[in-house]
């Protein structure tokens, strides 16, 4: 089973420019990004998948510096651009998990993969999204590569193509899709922020790793949430934005997500 992990990464994102280029720990936050994901035992092939915009020579650069497999393909249509590379790499079995995420626990990855490899035969899709329960940043979407390209080849909707899986997951009766809810029962998915979007989720990541990385590299979900627990002041750097998702903006296009923003709160 060929297992392809793609990183999806530009410097053009719309709310934070060149966010994957911010500085953690003496790194750009792309390679501690990659550092992350590459813990992760059943990660296999990890690649970052940025655009063929000018811009993003930038992006590839560094990950040629950092010794990064660095693929291109299509600046919008995200669905083109996963599929494209998992045919580069020949995969059987495609990862997607988002630049955002510089805070991504390894065991959560591998807690899919092997959740899939343990059921191969019964879904097309894993994630840990549908629904949410890890602390937001924790994205972790896993499809056969026969699902991508068919997804690839039927998908339509801008929305469809910009962020590679709503079709799948939006499909239930075409495609098997499976769930994996964090272990403890817990659902931190909306009063936890661990994702980069705005000026104060760098602010929060960037304490994080001031606080954590020099002591453990290899720090995870647990050394996170003893540090905010802590320190609640860390916490509250970005909790206002707790809740936000990508798809606010696409509720009435959507038929399987209800979209509410929660009261941020400290658990």
């Amino acid at each position: 089973m060929k297992i392809l992990t793609v990183i999806q990464a530009r410097m053009s994102s719309t709310r934070l420019p060149g966010k994957v280029m911010l500085p953690l720990a003496g790194k750009p936050l792309l390679v501690r990004m990659v550092e992350r994901v590459k813990n992760a035992y059943l990660c296999g092939t990890v690649v970052v998948a940025t655009t063929t915009n000018k811009e993003d020579d930038e992006i590839e650069k560094l990950c040629k510096t950092e010794n990064i497999l660095c693929f291109r393909g299509h600046p919008t249509d995200l669905l083109d651009r996963h599929y494209q590379a998992a045919l580069y790499y020949d995969a059987d079995v495609v990862l997607k998990v988002p630049s955002d995420c510089p805070l991504i626990d390894p065991q959560i990855i591998d807690n899919v993969i092997s959740f899939y490899k343990a059921n191969a035969n019964k879904y097309d899709y894993v994630s840990n999204l549908h629904h949410a329960s890890y602390p937001d940043g924790n994205d972790v979407e896993l499809m056969t590569f026969t699902t991508l390209q068919r997804a690839w080849e039927n998908a339509t909707r801008q929305l469809e193509r910009e962020h590679t899986t709503p079709y799948i997951w939006e499909n239930p009766f075409l495609f098997r899709i499976g769930n994996i809810l964090w272990e403890t029962g817990k659902n931190y998915s909306k009063t936890h922020r661990w994702t980069i979007d705005y000026p104060e989720d760098y602010t929060f990541i960037n304490a994080v790793y001031n606080e954590l990385y020099n002591k453990t590299v290899h720090f995870n979900l647990k050394d996170i949430l003893n540090l905010v627990e802590s320190k609640p002041e860390i916490f509250h750097l970005n909790s206002k934005y707790a809740g936000e998702y990508w798809y606010k903006n696409h509720i009435n296009e959507l038929k399987t997500i209800t979209y509410k923003q929660p009261i941020a709160t400290y658990a």
